[in-house]
């Protein structure tokens, strides 16, 4: 009964986050891209479901399988995991992350023919203030909270600033590249007009020598 409370809470939790959702089969995976800075710690929250809310029925067994990869495709963490849980991973370095999730059981034959939906919230840096009794008994203990957690988030902030340098400098090369190769290929279309141009005008005017037209 708890969990399920657990499971009801997490949902709403979900739905109020305005989280993206999208449909998985029975072994299917489906993977969304993330573009995350360098030295970053991201938190995700998952919940599974049937599409159909009406075909519910309780399956302990169904759970997911969660894999991340970096932008070299190397597996960052991958971790079976309930039908609704939290996972947790640190970046090491800037770019393109791969989040890939799938079912993993083959027994939810209640939902044969159906198709599961998958709501999803991924959040980077540190979210999120603890508030337990432990840590703030008193005024001094929510202030030390309040500014270890803007802290946190200024840090964030500013790794995804650097970041966006990186990008906008790298693209900024990329265009000054293309450019440069869009000249040089102008030039060399430039020139061989030209030489087509003086070369058909030479046979012309050996032709008409030859005819004694002038």
């Amino acid at each position: 009964m708890e969990l399920r409370g657990t499971g009801l809470l997490l949902q709403g939790y979900l739905v109020l986050a305005a989280a993206m959702y999208f449909d998985l089969g029975e072994q299917e995976e489906k993977c969304i891209i993330e573009e995350v800075p360098d030295d970053m710690l991201v938190t995700g929250y998952f919940l599974l479901e049937p599409w159909d809310l009406k075909t519910f029925r309780d399956t302990p067994h169904l759970g997911v399988t969660v894999t991340v990869r970096d932008p070299n495709h190397e597996v960052v963490m991958s971790k079976r995991y309930g039908k609704f849980s939290k996972f947790t991973f640190t970046t090491h370095m800037s770019g393109q992350h791969y989040l890939c999730f799938q079912t993993n059981s083959t027994r939810f034959s209640v939902f044969a023919g159906e198709r599961l939906k998958l709501h999803l919230d991924v959040q980077m840096g540190e979210h999120s203030i603890d508030r337990s009794p432990d840590r703030t008994k008193d005024n001094l203990k929510i202030l030390e909270a309040s500014l270890s957690h803007l802290i946190d988030q200024m840090l964030y902030i500013t790794r995804q600033q650097d970041y966006q340098r990186e990008r906008e400098e790298s693209f900024r090369q990329m265009s000054e590249d293309t450019n440069s190769s869009v000249l040089w290929w102008a030039v060399v279309q430039t020139s061989v007009l030209l030489s087509v141009g003086f070369w058909q005008m030479k046979r012309l005017r050996d032709f008409f020598i030859s005819k004694k037209l002038v």
